[in-house]
């Protein structure tokens, strides 16, 4: 339960396609499309990008969150809305489309596996 607190404090709102099918951060617009709603839902608080710290301390950065939990676990949370035990974050529900192109940029913003 706990662990559900966190995820629900640490994301604004995401959930998988209505098709359920894995998000590969290959399609360049649709990883644009993620970053412009996170930047417009999410940026007060959460630092969005590769770099910075989030404007308001308690909110970790999107690129720490997707080291924690994979990006396709926070769907079904996040499609209903996320409600968090923190007062000053706003409740969010998108739509799938919306939803694909924000898993889309999370899934961006992890750090390339080596393949060697």
């Amino acid at each position: 339960m706990q662990r559900i607190q966190l995820l629900r404090l640490s994301l604004c709102a995401i959930a998988v396609s209505s098709l359920g099918s894995p998000v590969l951060a290959t399609d360049d617009n649709l990883v644009e499309k993620g970053r412009a709603l996170v930047q417009q839902n999410c940026s007060r608080c959460h630092a969005i990008g590769t770099k910075g710290e989030s404007p308001l301390p308690k909110a970790p950065p999107f690129r720490i969150v997707v080291t924690r939990y994979p990006v396709e676990d926070l769907a079904e949370a996040l499609a209903e809305g996320i409600v968090s035990g923190h007062p000053a974050m706003p409740e969010f529900v998108f739509q799938p489309p919306q939803i694909s192109a924000i898993l889309a940029y999370l899934d961006s913003l992890k750090a390339p596996v080596d393949s060697k």
